[in-house]
Formats: structure tokens, sequence, C-alpha cells
């Protein structure tokens, strides 16, 4: 039975706007916007009123780089599909898209078809997919065509991690290639992983063995080096390109240099790049390895490229590649040789609040917040104005957020499956309080009240930049 929701006196803020506005939900859907106190607004009525007097009224958020139950060094992420959209609603994120993977010798349906089956029935949220390509030959090219058919619209591709996911250019190419003919938009991991494993081969043979080697060995130049190479790959090809996780300043110049051409080039980077850096890979006693993600965290001087290219929109989106591994008895596997650390951190659900704190710091605008973790990613990735966005026949994916709220984050009160926090301690200001997805309370005032199985796959459009 449809619940006629009526959520009065908030600050609505999209991409676009902020007005003083009440939202009128039914069937799941976000009905009418009238400004508060209008006459329209006056004569609603709705079986649920939701007081959002002195929060704000925002879009659920769309994390579209997250990776839960990845196998990955001989061990798994340790957020299920469940675990993980549940951590996401509780940071105010209603839509997640995962990354499906495709075994190297397995068709790209096989990987799918094994990440449809993770996620069936057990998310909290809605989530869509992603198809990592990690053996491009002719029959997984043909393939690219039918999973464009059926929403799943992007694919990504490794210049790192020889012998796991590794693409070579000529496999790249081509993939860019038909993707330029199918309009899927092709994301690239851009490091030069050939060379990193010269370095790392040379750090461990002088004993170089602590976390911290893991950042020095993955140089912010074979970065930078690979985002030039994949760009011009693109450009060969006449193919858009997403670069995933940016984190260092040579690489945005890269990007920077690409949009000033107008190509269509698009960049994302992450919490982690723009709140931690190589300091906490050097933290005494292991804890470092805590902080090993691939791009790695680099030197503090980095972050200011990083919030420069967010406000001057050479940087698009901030997602987190929410990839968790427990410290004790995962992270652990590397001690005694950093190359053994699983890759990864935990992040889905502190993005936004992280984001809302960088808006109190003076680094974006309320309504950049809205854009660059709700609204572009939605739109690059097929899924707008159904998310991303309030406005009349959007999903009601929508989030109360008490903008003066205080919290420390802490392993000790997140819902995340990983037995720490890569912010543990921080102070924020900022805090999601009652979360609706597709109409239904998720969690209602702090109170988890949703359930597995009511996140549904969403099929993707193309990108709506193109």
């Amino acid at each position: 039975m449809s619940i006629r929701t009526l959520i009065r006196g908030g600050l609505v803020i999209t991409a676009a706007d902020e007005v003083h506005a009440d939202v009128l939900i039914e069937d799941g859907r976000v009905a009418a916007i009238a400004a508060h106190g209008s006459a329209a607004a006056e004569v609603w009525t709705a079986d649920r009123t939701i007081d959002a007097s002195g929060k704000y009224v925002i879009p659920g958020g769309v994390d579209a780089h997250t990776h839960m139950e990845l196998p990955f060094g001989g061990t798994s992420a340790s957020d299920t599909f469940e675990t993980g959209t549940r951590a996401a609603a509780w940071g105010g994120t209603t839509t997640i898209v995962d990354f499906a993977v495709q075994s190297v010798g397995h068709s790209l349906r096989e990987g799918l078809d094994t990440w449809y089956a993770k996620a069936d029935g057990n998310c909290a949220v809605d989530y869509a997919f992603h198809m990592i390509l990690s053996d491009v030959n002719e029959g997984t090219l043909k393939e690219m065509d039918l999973l464009v058919g059926e929403g799943v619209t992007s694919f990504k591709l490794f210049m790192a991690y020889p012998g796991v996911f590794y693409s070579d250019d000529g496999q790249i190419l081509r993939a860019m290639q038909r993707g330029a003919s199918n309009g899927g938009l092709i994301m690239m991991h851009a490091e030069n992983g050939i060379a990193i494993d010269v370095l790392v081969e040379q750090a461990l043979a002088r004993g170089e063995t602590d976390p911290r080697h893991h950042g020095e060995v993955r140089k912010v130049l074979l970065e930078a080096e690979a985002t030039h190479r994949a760009i011009q790959l693109a450009r060969v090809a006449g193919a858009p390109l997403y670069v995933v996780h940016v984190s260092a300043e040579e690489a945005v110049a890269e990007l920077a240099a690409a949009r000033d051409k107008g190509l269509p080039v698009f960049g994302e980077t992450c919490p982690q790049y723009l709140f931690l850096s190589t300091d906490n890979l050097e933290e005494p006693d292991f804890q470092g390895a805590k902080y090993v993600c691939s791009t790695p965290l680099r030197p503090r001087e980095h972050q200011a490229a990083l919030w420069r290219g967010l406000r001057t929109n050479d940087l698009q989106v901030v997602s987190t590649d929410h990839c968790p591994f427990c410290f004790r008895g995962q992270k652990e596997l590397g001690r005694g040789d950093f190359s053994k650390i699983p890759n990864g951190l935990p992040g889905v659900e502190n993005r936004m609040d992280l984001l809302h704190q960088a808006v109190l710091d003076g680094h974006i605008s309320r309504r950049r917040w809205i854009e660059i973790a709700c609204a572009t990613p939605a739109r690059m990735f097929g899924l707008y104005p159904q998310k991303g966005t309030i406005a009349p026949g959007s999903d009601a994916d929508i989030v109360l957020y008490d903008p003066h709220a205080e919290q420390v984050i802490s392993a000790e009160t997140h819902h995340m499956n990983v037995d720490y926090s890569a912010y543990e301690g921080k102070r924020i200001t900022g805090r999601v309080d009652t979360v609706l997805s597709r109409g239904e309370l998720v969690i209602d005032q702090r109170e988890f009240t949703g359930r597995a199985g009511h996140g549904a796959f969403i099929p993707r459009s193309t990108c709506q930049y193109l």
C-alpha cells in the first residue's frame, strides 16, 4: 500500500538550488515541491508528515565506486552487500554502483551473473554495476554491447596489477574503440603497473617492507604518466574517459590539460586523498597498513590541488572506492612484505559527512557538495534524474541532514563491517538524521528501519555528459 509522505520545513538543497520548501512523496517518488508556507503546500495532506525544521533536505548520495565482497590478494572485502549498503544508508548514500569482475579466461556474463547473485535480495539501498574487464578479446568486446543494452554501461580497465586485472595498451585501445561505438564509458585505474612492479621488487630486495613503502613505490609520476597515456589512447579511439581515484597533483594537471582542449575526459577523487596522507601510512607498529590503497595516499601538499580541481570542475565526482579489509587477519597478511597487504579502505559511511565538513572548512559550497556527491555521479553513470536530485518524478531518495549535530568518527560507532576507521577520532559537524529510499524510511531519526532486499538493481542509461 502506498503511503503519502510530506517533508515539511527544511532547506531543500540540490546541485542547482537552495530553497525552504516542502516535499510531497507518493508511490516512492517525489510528487511535488512547493515553497514552505505557500498556498500550494498548505493544502497538501499526507499519511505521514516529517518535520525537517532546522535540517537540510538533500538527495540521497550516489557512490559510484564501491567494492562489496571483492576477492583480492587471497582474501575478500569484509563488507557484504547487506552490511555495506546498510552502512551506506547510515551515511546518507542511497545508491551504490559496485564493480562486477570478469576473471581471466571467463566471460563478462559469468562475472556479471556472479555479482547479481551476491547482491540480489541482500541490499538495503539501490545498486547498479560497472563491469571490470580483465581479459579483452573478441568475445568480450562483443559482450560489451550486450551489457550496455541491459543497463551496465561502464567498463573499468586497469593499467596496474599485472597478472590480475592488467590490460596492455592494445587491449585498452580496443575496449575504448568499442566504448566509442556502443556508448559505454571506459573507467581507468591509471598507474603504470609494470614499472611499479619493478620498484616493488627492488624495495623488498633492500629490506624495505613497511606499509609506508607502498606509497613510495607507487610514484606520483607513474600515476601522471598513466593518466596521460590513457587520455591519448582515448583520443585515438575517439572515446570518453573517466579516471578513477585521482590522488596526485600531476594527474589532475593531465586531466585539466585534456579538458582545456575540450576532450570528454572526467576525473574522480576520494575522501581518503582529501583528508589523509602519507603521514598515515607511516604510523608505527604496522598501523600504516590500515591506509594501504591504490592509488596510494600522497604527501599532504597534494590535497590543495585536489580541492582546487573539485572547485574548477577538473575533478567532477567524489566516490569512496570503498573496499574494506579488517586490520586483524586481513591487512596483517602483509606483515614483513607491504606488497601482500590487501589494497583498500572503508569509507562508504563517511563520504557525505566528510564532504559536509569540507563545506564548513571553506573548500566547497553546499550546492557543490550535492553536485559532486549526488547529481554528477548520477549524470555521469546514466541515473539522473531518477537519482541525484529532488524533483517531481525523481525517486524519493531523500536525506534529512542535521548541519549542527557534532560527531566523532570511530570504529566503535560505525556500521561498516570492518574493525577500524580510517578517520578514527576525527571531529566533524553534520550528521544524517533520517533517510528515505524510494519513499521508504531506511533510517528514522538515527534508527535503522530498513531491510535487506529493499534495494533494487537499477539499469543505467549511458553517460549523460556526452
